[in-house]
C-alpha cells in the first residue's frame, strides 16, 4: 500500500506553494493509541455513503465496467448475476504491482488511514493483502483498518496492492475501500442544534430522559419488554395527553433498529423527539398540530443487543452483517407470524368465498407456543401492536435508498414477484410521500447504492417485487391489525459516521414529518349504539371494492386510510343491523368524519333487557315470535326440499 500520492503541484496549508515530500510509512495497527485517536477524530471521506462521486474515483485499469473504480466502495454488494454491471469490488485488468485505486477528495484533506475489504460475490472470493507496509484482508467481508503513522495533508490518495490471492492461489487484484480523513476546515453543522452522535444503550436512555425532562407535559417514556440480554425496549410517546388513547385521535408509530447494525433510523428518531419537543415549546404550529391531533410512539431500538455489538466495532469496521441479528441469531424481519400463507391457503381451499376473512387473521397456535423460535423482542412488539390501536407506521432500515410497501412476501415463494395488497394505491401514496420529500432519494442525479437502480421506480417498490421476505413486520401488521406500514431504507451506508448525522437529519427531517401527517388522510369516525350512544368495539368497516376490512377499537372509533375519492362504507357488528353510507375523501390535510349509529337486532335487545332483570315489552315479544315463525317456515321448507330430493333419487333408482 502506497500511502499518499499528490499531483505535481499541491497547495499545502502554508500560503507558499511547495511540493510536500512523500512521508515515510511504517506498519501500524489499531492498537497504537496515538494514531487511533487521530483516526477516530477524522471521519470517512464517503466512499460507502456515496459522498465521494463516481467521477472522483480512478484506477490504473479495470477488467470491465462492473468492476470499475466506482465499485471499489466499502461494503458495496454485488448483484445476483456474475458478470453484470453491479459487481462487488474494483478489480484491476492486469496482475502486477503497478495497479492502483485513486480517490480525489476535491480539496485538501488530512488523511489518517484506510479501511480495506476483498471482493463481494456470491460466486467467488478474492482477497487483497499487503506486503510489509499495512495489514490487508484475511477474508472477503471483514473490514481491516490501517492507520498512518502520521497524518498527511493532500488532495489525492492511491491504494497500491502488493500481493493478492483467490482461494489460496494468486488471482485477480480486487478490493473495496474507505478512506479516513479530516476536511480543512471542519464541515458545518445542521441548523437544528441536536445531539448528533451515536448513542449506545445508556446514552440513548439518558437522552430520552433529557427530552422528557424538557417537555414533561407532552412526553412519556415506557418499555414494551426486554431483549434477550435484558435491555429494555424503550418507547417515547409524544402527545398532548400522554398515556391515554383519546377518542378520535389516531395512533402512529416509528420503529427503528430491527437490524442492530442499521443505525441511522435509531439516531433519526432520537433527533426527532428532541426536535418535536423544542419546536412545540417554540410554538411551531405544524408540530403543535401534530402533537395535539396525533398520539405518536417512537421505538428507536428494537434490537438493542445487536446494536451494542455493532457499536463496539464502530462505524467503519462493523462490516455488512455484524449486529444485524438478535443475540440468538434471529433475523427479526423474518420472525413475525407468516399470515400471508394462512390467507392464500384459505383462498385456495375454501369453496364458499363468503366464509373467507381478509383482516385480523389469528396467529397460528404453533407460533405462540413457548417452543417456537420467536425472539423476545418480536413477541414484545406483537404484544405492543395488539394493545395499542395503531393506524399507520414505518419500519426504518438502512443499506439502500428506497421505500418498500406490502406485500413483502411472494404468493408462490418466487424469488421476487409483484404481489399487491387490496390497498395498493394507498400504499404507493404512502411510499411516495416519504421518498419524494427525502433530499437524497429525490435527487435525480444520484447513483445507485449497490446493484439495483431504484430511481427507475421513483424510489418506491412493492416489497415482494424486490425480494421475497416471509414473516415481515409490514405484512403481519396489515393482516393482523388495522395498521398500514412501510419499510424505509434510509441510506446506502448502514452505519454512517457520526460526522454525517447532521446531513442525514437534514435529508430526512421533512420526510419524517410528512409521513406522519399521512395518518390524517382518509376517513375516521365513531360507531355507536343508537339507543345508548355507547361506542361499539370490534365493528367491521367495509369499503366497497376494496377487499380489506378494518375494525373499530374499544371506544368505537376507527380510522380508514384512503386516497381522495368517493367511497361506500358498510358497518356491521354482532347483534346490530348493518348500516351503509357514502363518504367523500377530499384533498385536505384532515380526514373526513363518517360516524355510524347502529340499531340493535331484536334478539340483542331482548338479551340485554333480560340480563338486567327486566321484562320484555309486548312489541318486542311479538317481533321475536315473528322471527321464530319465519325461521321455522324456512327450516320446514328446507326439510321438505331435502325430502323431495331424496325421494326423486329413489324413484330414479327404481
Amino acid at each position: 500500500l502506497k500511502n499518499v500520492l499528490k499531483k505535481p503541484k499541491v497547495i499545502p496549508r502554508k500560503p507558499k506553494v511547495t511540493k510536500t515530500p512523500k512521508p515515510e510509512i511504517r506498519k501500524v495497527t489499531h492498537h497504537q493509541s496515538a494514531a487511533t485517536k487521530t483516526a477516530s477524530q477524522c471521519p470517512p471521506l464517503g466512499l460507502e455513503s456515496l459522498r465521494v462521486k463516481d467521477a472522483h474515483l480512478r484506477a490504473s485499469s479495470y477488467k470491465r465496467r462492473g468492476l470499475g473504480p466506482h465499485r471499489g466502495r466499502l461494503n458495496i454488494q454485488s448483484g445476483i448475476d456474475d458478470g453484470d454491471i453491479y459487481d462487488g469490488a474494483w478489480c484491476a485488468r492486469y496482475k502486477d504491482k503497478n495497479q492502483w485505486l485513486e480517490v480525489d477528495a476535491q480539496r485538501l484533506i488530512q488523511f489518517t488511514g484506510v479501511i480495506l475489504q476483498g471482493r463481494n460475490s456470491i460466486w467467488r472470493s478474492v482477497l487483497v493483502e499487503t506486503k510489509s507496509i499495512f495489514e490487508g484482508n484475511q477474508d472477503t467481508e471483514t473490514p481491516i483498518l490501517s492507520l498512518f503513522d502520521s497524518p498527511t495533508v493532500a488532495r489525492y490518495i492511491r491504494i497500491n496492492p502488493q500481493t493478492w490471492y483467490q482461494n489460496g492461489t494468486e488471482g485477480d487484484i480486487c478490493l473495496r475501500a474507505e478512506v479516513l480523513g479530516c476536511k480543512l476546515p471542519e464541515p458545518t453543522e445542521s441548523r437544528d442544534k441536536l445531539d448528533f452522535k451515536h448513542h449506545n444503550y445508556k446514552e440513548m436512555r439518558k437522552l430520552m430522559k433529557s427530552v422528557h425532562d424538557e417537555c414533561p407535559n407532552i412526553t412519556r417514556i415506557y418499555s414494551i419488554g426486554k431483549s434477550y440480554k435484558d435491555l429494555k425496549l424503550y418507547v417515547m410517546e409524544i402527545s398532548d395527553n400522554p398515556g391515554k388513547h383519546e377518542l378520535g385521535e389516531p395512533e402512529f408509530r416509528y420503529v427503528a433498529g430491527m437490524h442492530g447494525n442499521e443505525v441511522l433510523g435509531r439516531e433519526l428518531l432520537l433527533n426527532l423527539m428532541q426536535y418535536m419537543c423544542r419546536e412545540y415549546k417554540r410554538g411551531n404550529q405544524r408540530i403543535v398540530h401534530l402533537v395535539k391531533e396525533t398520539r405518536i410512539h417512537l421505538l428507536p431500538s428494537m434490537n438493542p443487543d445487536g446494536y451494542e455489538m455493532a457499536f463496539k466495532k464502530g462505524s467503519e469496521l462493523v462490516g455488512w452483517a455484524l449486529g444485524r441479528y438478535s443475540y440468538e441469531g434471529i433475523d427479526m424481519n423474518h420472525n413475525f407470524a407468516d399470515l400471508n400463507s394462512v390467507m392464500w391457503t384459505a383462498i385456495e381451499l375454501e369453496t364458499d368465498q363468503s366464509k373467507l376473512i381478509n383482516h385480523y387473521f389469528p396467529i397460528p397456535e404453533q407460533y405462540t407456543s413457548e417452543e417456537a423460535f420467536v425472539a423476545p423482542e418480536t413477541r414484545a412488539v406483537i404484544n405492543w401492536m395488539q394493545n395499542i390501536p395503531f393506524a399507520l407506521g414505518a419500519n426504518l432500515h438502512g443499506g439502500e435508498l428506497v421505500v418498500t410497501y406490502p406485500y413483502d412476501m411472494t404468493r408462490d415463494w418466487a424469488p421476487r414477484e409483484h404481489t399487491p395488497t387490496p390497498d395498493e394505491s394507498f400504499f404507493r401514496w404512502l411510499a411516495a410521500a416519504y421518498a419524494s420529500t427525502n433530499q437524497v432519494m429525490s435527487n435525480p442525479d444520484r447513483r445507485p447504492c449497490h446493484n439495483k437502480d431504484f430511481l427507475r421506480y421513483n424510489n418506491i417498490i412493492n416489497g415482494a417485487d424486490w425480494h421475497n421476505v416471509p414473516g415481515s413486520m409490514n405484512d403481519f401488521s396489515y393482516l393482523h391489525t388495522n395498521c398500514f406500514e412501510v419499510t424505509v431504507e434510509l441510506s446506502c451506508d448502514k452505519f454512517p459516521h457520526a460526522s454525517e448525522l447532521p446531513i442525514e437529519w437534514e435529508n430526512n427531517r421533512e420526510s419524517l414529518l410528512v409521513y406522519m401527517e399521512q395518518i390524517h388522510r382518509g376517513i375516521k369516525g365513531v360507531i355507536r349504539d343508537k339507543d345508548t350512544g355507547v361506542g361499539i368495539a370490534d365493528a367491521i368497516i367495509k369499503v366497497e371494492d376494496i377487499d380489506h376490512h378494518i375494525r373499530s377499537v374499544v371506544d368505537g372509533d376507527y380510522w380508514r386510510l384512503l386516497n381522495p375519492g368517493e367511497y361506500r362504507l358498510t358497518v356491521s357488528a354482532e347483534g346490530y343491523f348493518p348500516s351503509s353510507r357514502t363518504c367523500y375523501v377530499m384533498y385536505d390535510h384532515f380526514p373526513t368524519i363518517c360516524d355510524f349509529n347502529l340499531t340493535k337486532t331484536p334478539r340483542r335487545r331482548a338479551k340485554d333487557i333480560l340480563a338486567k332483570g327486566g321484562k320484555l315489552p309486548k312489541d318486542l315479544q311479538l317481533r321475536l315470535r315473528q322471527l321464530r315463525m319465519r325461521k321455522l317456515r324456512v327450516t320446514t321448507k328446507a326439510i321438505n326440499q331435502r325430502r323431495a330430493a331424496a325421494a326423486g333419487k329413489r324413484a330414479k333408482r327404481v
